[in-house]
């Protein structure tokens, strides 16, 4: 089994601390999300793994070797960080048979992963002619051509159609089944919520969090009932009296903080009040990325008004 390893991992540029005394490690045998803001890291980080960058301190390996020591690279590391560094003028096939070549992987290969990516069909058109989904199927399937264990992907569903999204989503999963590290860099959380066993999230170039995907949502997140009553006005006074947070949730539906269903169905209950619908809800991941990072981001807009957020009454 080969693992990601990150050890104080430091990178500065100038007076800017890109990277800051990172410390985790990626295991094979699941997907991990990399998320953070812009600007958190997780480029840089991703380049430093890579040998695309040297770190002020610390150290990254991949299977307790740096990386610029590999012989064979794309046999132990496959790595998409940008679909659009393929050579325009070379045709798919030819693009990848380099590649092949230069880490003395067999040219049969090359159709294995045409095929699997779906270009077979467009493998003797040039690059240039590709489409954004088309160069990042490209992209993927050099990372897939040395058949490594280890895969480094930063937004791998960009450019992709609904079809392809799907497709990507389980690839990465069957990746991670056959007990390989795959490390997904995304700024969608509903899509990296769709993939991902863990979570490893960077702000500022730090570690904020380093955990399973459901912990994480729990720990970032408050509890919230759903519910829908024919009395709201007795429900609603009775809920505030207890000291409970009440909001319209469109529908004719309530939403309350902090609270659990069996606790409001008892309440209900107590006060002879029918329920008509009475929903534990748990927090996305996107709401449980906000509530960690709102303080980490250096490129930030207000959020607009939305007249369909929950409003408190």
């Amino acid at each position: 089994m080969t693992s990601i390893d990150l050890l104080d991992l430091t990178k500065e540029y100038g007076a800017v601390r890109a990277v800051d005394h990172l410390t985790c490690s990626i295991a094979p045998g699941r997907v991990t999300g990399f998320l953070g803001p812009n600007g958190a890291g997780k480029s840089t980080t991703m380049r430093l793994v890579l040998g695309l960058d040297r770190p002020t301190s610390g150290t990254a390996a991949v299977g307790a070797c740096p990386y610029a020591t590999l012989d064979e690279p794309l046999r132990t590391v496959g790595a998409l960080l940008d679909a659009q560094a393929a050579s325009g003028s070379r045709t798919a096939r030819d693009h990848l048979r380099f590649l092949a070549a230069s880490n003395r992987i067999p040219a049969r290969r090359t159709d294995d992963v045409l095929e699997e990516t779906g270009l077979a069909a467009v493998a003797r058109r040039r690059i240039r002619t590709f489409s954004l989904g088309m160069r990042q199927r490209l992209g993927i399937a050099a990372a897939l051509l040395g058949d490594p264990p280890v895969l480094m992907l930063d937004e791998p569903t960009n450019g992709l159609d609904p079809e392809g999204i799907v497709w990507i989503r389980e690839l990465l999963r069957r990746l991670a089944r056959q007990g390989r590290t795959v490390l997904v860099s995304s700024h969608l959380m509903n899509e990296t919520a769709a993939f991902a066993d863990h979570l490893v999230v960077l702000g500022r170039g730090r570690l904020l969090a380093d955990t399973s995907l459901p912990d994480f949502i729990e720990r970032h997140s408050r509890e919230r009932v759903r519910l829908r009553t024919g009395d709201p006005v007795r429900l609603r006074a009775a809920l505030l009296r207890r000291g409970h947070t009440v909001a319209e949730g469109g529908d004719g539906r309530w939403l309350v903080e902090g609270a659990r269903a069996q606790d409001i169905g008892a309440l209900a209950a107590q006060e002879g009040i029918a329920v008509l619908e009475l929903t534990d809800e748990q927090a996305s991941l996107e709401e449980a990325y906000f509530a960690l990072t709102a303080n980490q981001a250096d490129f930030a807009a207000a959020p607009p008004a939305s007249p369909t957020a929950p409003r408190e009454v």
